[in-house]
């Protein structure tokens, strides 16, 4: 029983009542049976229906951005991008042909190929996705060339373009979302091949931006170029928008309530808390420390219930560079890296002493 009641201190805590009612909410809490009765336990069929519409909401989003990319910067100034929007921006500069349908009849060919050759688990939010930006491209109109930035300055239209692209495909692959395409088909190659995913899609994004040069009447070399400093930006934010959210940090907390602190850290944000004890040198008195892991996103929750409990504590907070086991990346992929890596390094080793001899 003693275990449930932090989370019993956390929820009359949420509720602001007055401090009279407290002990009597308190009671009854305490009284409840947790095996049935605890409201704060939410059936796990209930929890994945909750995850999976708030990723499907997000998903949504940052397909939204992703169009607004093409509709506001990139096509006003006949830029080529990658993937199949890229094909069915070349198909729209040279026949007219809007994008969307393009666009929707490539990517139907594709999520059956997927679906008979890599199956339904990976193609079913693919097949979402396509469905939605097709949607997307056919309903937001395109942007006067102009409105947001000048004809003359393509550069820059690539790079906004580039940047609200990036954040548009990093909504959506942090909630595990896809828009179809060039992924499908390195999915596909990745498979039956030794060409690993990222290589794969790099191959067809720039066979897809250096054919404008051949194809679009007009696209000269600069055109080109504008295509690779967009995928550039566009790779470089996406980084951005994925490894920022799932970054870790690492918190020391300097406090004489570690147990309301530690409770309340366990509770509410649901990370484990080592708790260690110091003795402060010059003062020779002692003091306990609470150690932290969690994700950069949780912070200002930490710093929020550190502040309410003990405004006194001394917070000590540093970026982590990996962090490996549960509730973060894996071990074991990362140690296949390693010994991959350390193979390598042996390999050349051994060229170089054969060589020497």
């Amino acid at each position: 029983m003693t275990r449930n009641l932090p989370k019993k201190r956390a929820i009359i805590r949420r509720l602001r009542v007055k401090p009279a009612m407290t002990a009597e909410l308190f009671c009854i809490f305490a009284n409840l049976k947790s095996e049935n009765l605890e409201v704060y336990n939410m059936n796990p069929k209930t929890k994945e229906i909750l995850r999976n519409t708030k990723e499907y909401i997000f998903i949504t989003i940052g397909l939204f951005f992703y169009c607004f990319a093409w509709k506001g910067f990139l096509l006003p100034h006949e830029i080529v991008g990658a993937g199949v929007t890229g094909i069915s921006a070349i198909v729209y500069y040279t026949t007219g042909t809007p994008v969307f349908i393009t666009y929707f009849s490539i990517n139907f060919f594709l999520l059956i190929i997927s679906v008979v050759t890599v199956g339904w688990k990976f193609s079913i939010r693919s097949i979402y996705g396509v469905l939605v930006l097709t949607f997307f491209l056919s309903i937001v109109p395109e942007v006067p060339i102009g409105t947001f930035v000048t004809e003359n300055d393509g550069f820059l239209a690539c790079v906004l373009g580039g940047i609200c692209w990036g954040v548009g495909y990093g909504i959506t692959f942090l909630n595990h979302g896809s828009t179809g395409g060039t992924t499908i088909i390195a999915k596909i190659i990745n498979k039956y091949s030794n060409i690993t995913l990222g290589r794969a899609i790099l191959y067809c994004d720039v066979l897809i931006i250096g054919s404008s040069y051949f194809i679009v009447a007009g696209a000269g070399i600069e055109k080109v170029v504008y295509g690779l400093v967009t995928l550039g930006i566009t790779t470089y934010v996406v980084d951005l928008v994925v490894s920022g959210v799932r970054q870790s940090v690492q918190f020391f907390i300097f406090t004489k309530k570690c147990g309301e602190i530690a409770d309340q850290i366990n509770v509410e944000i649901g990370r484990g808390v080592t708790v260690m004890n110091a003795t402060g040198w010059y003062s020779k008195e002692p003091i306990t420390v609470i150690s932290v892991i969690a994700l950069k996103s949780d912070s200002t929750n930490i710093f929020q219930i550190v502040r309410e409990i003990d405004p006194e504590a001394l917070i000590s907070q540093s970026e982590v560079i990996g962090v490996y086991g549960k509730d973060f990346d894996s071990i074991h992929k990362t140690a296949k890296k390693l010994n991959k890596k350390s193979i390598k390094n042996k390999l050349s080793n051994l060229t170089n002493v054969n060589q020497c001899k």
